[in-house]
């Protein structure tokens, strides 16, 4: 006679995902609810579909457009359903505090008036390239701005 004796863990909820470079990359406190929200599409859409006859033919590669009222992400896919590249496009989202505060101290009586937020990502390199593209209004004049993530002007 044996004598066994068992034990039940209870694990906490875990997500495997083949897009986990970009769940790395895109997990940063710098980017607005709003925006991970759209992201989260990216990562938990599966395709199932005949690949070869959605990729083009120069770099097997095929496009899935995600579309909000604030924004859009264009993201490529290889055959294997690995996200590859996206460029993503927002407008109107809560600024990051860093560039809030660069307008505001290089800018001190101008009030933001439009913002657009872009992100492109590829899987080669892990790295986001961020840029704010923002209009200021003081009185009847308006300038145009570029901004990375941290609030250095372009």
């Amino acid at each position: 006679m044996f004598e066994v004796n068992s034990q039940t863990i209870a694990l906490s909820d875990t997500y495997i995902s083949q897009h986990q470079n970009y769940i790395n990359t895109t997990s940063r406190d710098l980017i607005s609810k709003h925006i991970k929200d759209v992201e989260s599409h990216l990562i938990t859409s599966n395709y199932t579909a005949d690949l070869e006859d959605l990729c083009d033919d120069e770099n097997d590669l095929y496009t899935v457009s995600f579309y909000t009222s604030s924004g859009k992400i264009e993201a490529a896919y290889n055959k294997k359903g690995k996200l590859i590249k996206t460029h993503e496009r927002y407008k109107n989202n809560r600024l990051p505090l860093e560039v809030m505060q660069a307008i505001s101290k290089n800018y001190p009586d101008w009030c933001i008036i439009e913002g657009l937020h872009f992100i492109k990502y590829h899987h080669e390199n892990d790295t986001l390239n961020q840029v704010y593209k923002i209009k200021i209004k003081k009185e009847s004049e308006i300038l145009s701005l570029k901004t990375n993530e941290i609030g250095k002007f372009l």
